[in-house]
């Protein structure tokens, strides 16, 4: 079948690509992450491995899309053959899996974003019991089921008129609300002591080999690569669209909307955080809700002497978190409807399966942040696994092969050289097996029955679930060849 959708242009294409990329993460993780780690000692290593890890798989993932023209398990199928097609429907299962409770979390930005427009945010001064009373009742469930409900309609309306009309205005939207919100923070008394931690090095901090570490996780987990996602879009690009140049753009892009939202938060949480701003920061708060919904809430209520301009401050706040997490969730339902599409399963009927199983299985998270916590932990770091899979793949499809007539063909604008062969041949492999045995057998420190396959957060939880999601998988790899075999005789 002819392909019969397509972005209408580079720039729809790169808007779109580049709402995979700029989610939650970017305005309430990162911050946290950096002021846990050095403020500005941290922007080295996280830049650093923006070209080590996060550029490699990004350009791969536009490549693996754009030639193969199908989802994650087909495109793997045609890279690294029909055997290993289990590594590319475990990257569409990861990503799932993370759709399940990002639709949550997706939710509590809606939540706020009306709840500030309602006025019935800053009712309170308790904002600590505020989030507690939200995430107590039903309200959650609620809001996840929105969540899921707008981002399926945007995915049933298609590609062109759904997903680039929408990310043209979100994004471009988003970008705007921080501009707004960054001129106001860096003029506020005492911003510039928050703007000099977040961009000063220490040399203590860059000798930390943990520091290292959490730049890579922060990389892995902030720019979309890895997860299938930009792999999809890149089915719809095309033919004469380069994937190089569209790589490196997402890239940069997503990075700037995090040194944005890092600006905008150390700025107003030092100049009006009181004594311990750093503290503030790095509160994690119940699953990692601390600085975004407890803390902030309550720092916007300063930002100006008139009441009603620090409302609307607060309303832009939430409002660019919500378009934010909503435009990661679009892509997560399409990689889900494209990988049953392409399976056999009608395209109308596959959107409304994603959206009725996203919400059923998303009901524990909503109901239950330990579940939540629990999820996040688990499928966050099988990211780091996804993206050895592609680079798995590649040295499977030949290296060479791959850059010299894929990612240097004549449709490339920028041509990539050999350091490409070296990333994805020892670097990606190498940084995938530090962080995972860093990260998870560092749990083993907190957890004596790091072993339990039922607990939140350890070793055991990991495993578990990351075995029987690839003993699944090759199992109906397996079955999936064998029907092939027999309908094809």
């Amino acid at each position: 079948m002819s392909q019969k959708e397509f972005f209408s242009s580079r720039w729809g294409l790169i808007i779109s690509t580049l709402g995979i990329a700029v989610g939650t993460g970017n305005i309430w993780r990162f911050p946290r992450i950096v002021a846990t780690n050095g403020g500005g000692s941290f922007l080295i290593p996280w830049l650093i491995f923006l070209f080590l890890w996060s550029l490699p798989l990004i350009i791969s993932e536009f490549a693996f899309g754009k030639t193969a023209r199908k989802s994650p398990f087909f495109a793997f199928r045609y890279f690294a053959g029909e055997k290993n097609g289990w590594m590319g429907a475990f990257v569409a299962f990861v990503s799932t899996a993370i759709m399940f409770y990002y639709s949550v979390v997706s939710g509590w930005a809606f939540y706020y974003f009306f709840s500030s427009l309602t006025g019935r945010l800053f009712i309170t001064t308790d904002y600590l019991n505020y989030w507690n009373n939200f995430n107590s009742g039903f309200l959650p469930l609620l809001f996840h089921l929105i969540a899921v409900l707008l981002s399926s309609a945007i995915i049933y309306r298609g590609i062109t008129a759904g997903i680039e009309k929408v990310n043209r205005v979100l994004v471009t939207s988003l970008v705007a609300v921080l501009i707004i919100l960054l001129v106001r923070a860096v003029t506020l008394p005492g911003a510039v002591e928050g703007l000099k931690f977040f961009f000063t090095p220490e040399k203590k901090y860059l000798l930390d080999y943990r520091v290292w570490l959490n730049a890579l996780t922060q990389n892995a987990w902030d720019t979309g690569a890895g997860w299938g996602l930009i792999m999809t879009y890149a089915i719809y690009m095309k033919k004469r669209e380069d994937v190089t140049l569209n790589g490196a753009l997402i890239g940069f892009g997503n990075n700037s909307i995090s040194l944005l939202s890092g600006m905008i938060i150390f700025s107003t949480v030092f100049a009006l955080g009181g004594d311990s701003p750093l503290a503030i920061i790095s509160e994690p708060g119940p699953a990692n809700t601390g600085l975004t919904f407890i803390y902030l809430p309550s720092l916007f209520t300063k930002m100006s002497n008139y009441v009603w301009l620090n409302r609307i401050f607060a309303i832009l706040f939430f409002m660019a978190l919500s378009f934010a997490a909503l435009t990661s969730l679009i892509s997560m339902v399409e990689l889900a409807a494209k990988s049953l599409n392409d399976v056999g399963l009608e395209r109308k009927k596959s959107i409304f399966t994603v959206g009725s199983v996203v919400f059923l299985f998303g009901i524990p998270s909503a109901l239950n942040v330990d579940f939540l916590i629990n999820q996040d932990w688990v499928w966050g770091i099988a990211l780091l696994i996804s993206g050895a899979f592609i680079a798995m793949a590649i040295n499977k499809y030949g290296v060479n092969r791959f850059r010299g007539g894929i990612l240097n063909n004549t449709d490339s604008d920028l041509k990539v050289g050999k350091w490409f062969n070296f990333l994805i041949k020892f670097v990606i492999p190498a940084e995938v097996i530090v962080l995972i045995s860093w990260w998870l057998f560092s749990s083993t420190s907190w957890d004596p029955q790091w072993w339990h396959p039922f607990h939140r957060d350890n070793l055991g939880t990991c495993l578990f679930q990351w075995g029987s999601a690839i003993i699944l998988l090759i199992i109906l790899n397996g079955l999936y060849n064998n029907y092939k075999k027999v309908k094809d005789y």
